[in-house]
């Protein structure tokens, strides 16, 4: 037998069962947050680099994976692309597509400064406008600029798992709001 709380005191008991009925709740909104999120950081990215196509090609350039046409060609198409993805994501369209292609994308950036990590390149990642070779002596920064795009790919797969939410064009189009607990 369990002993009585004390005067006063009271004491909350979550069963699973408690927590499996909060979670179709709560996932909508997750969900909803991890859309905008991520749409926020694609606009910015976007945004950041639409502005200067030239200098965003060479921040590709500066990975020295590539000839320098295919990275000016591939830095002047990325802003283009980040920006749709941040749009397609903020009104909520094509949310699971914009998702996969998100996870595509940052795998390759993680891939990318990684790389460069271990090949010694003293690099800005020019994930949100500038980018390219550092100054002498000015140190990378690697390691948050990777644990940043896990995070946004965090976002990404769970909006491939969970990608109907609240207040946007996919529910619309199916005719109404997700319904709590369906599996899609």
């Amino acid at each position: 037998m369990e002993p009585a709380p004390a005067p006063g005191r009271l004491t909350t008991v979550s069963t699973p069962r408690d927590r499996a009925i909060r979670w179709p709740l709560l996932r909508p909104w997750l969900a909803t947050a991890a859309r905008l999120g991520l749409a926020a950081v694609w606009l910015t990215a976007g945004g950041s680099k639409v502005g200067d196509l030239g200098n965003s090609g060479r921040a590709v350039n500066a990975y020295q994976v590539m000839p320098y046409d295919v990275a000016a060609v591939i830095g002047a198409a990325l802003p283009f692309v980040e920006l749709a993805l941040g749009v397609l994501l903020l009104i909520g369209l094509a949310t699971r597509l914009a998702a996969g292609i998100s996870t595509a994308l940052l795998v390759v950036f993680i891939t990318g400064i990684a790389s460069a990590w271990a090949r010694g390149l003293a690099i800005d990642c020019g994930c949100f406008g500038g980018g390219g070779e550092l100054a002498a002596g000015q140190a990378p920064s690697y390691l948050p600029e990777i644990l940043r795009d896990l995070g946004f790919l965090a976002l990404a797969g769970f909006l491939l798992i969970w990608p109907r939410t609240p207040f946007s064009v996919d529910g619309w189009l199916a005719g109404e709001p997700p319904v709590e607990g369906e599996d899609e």
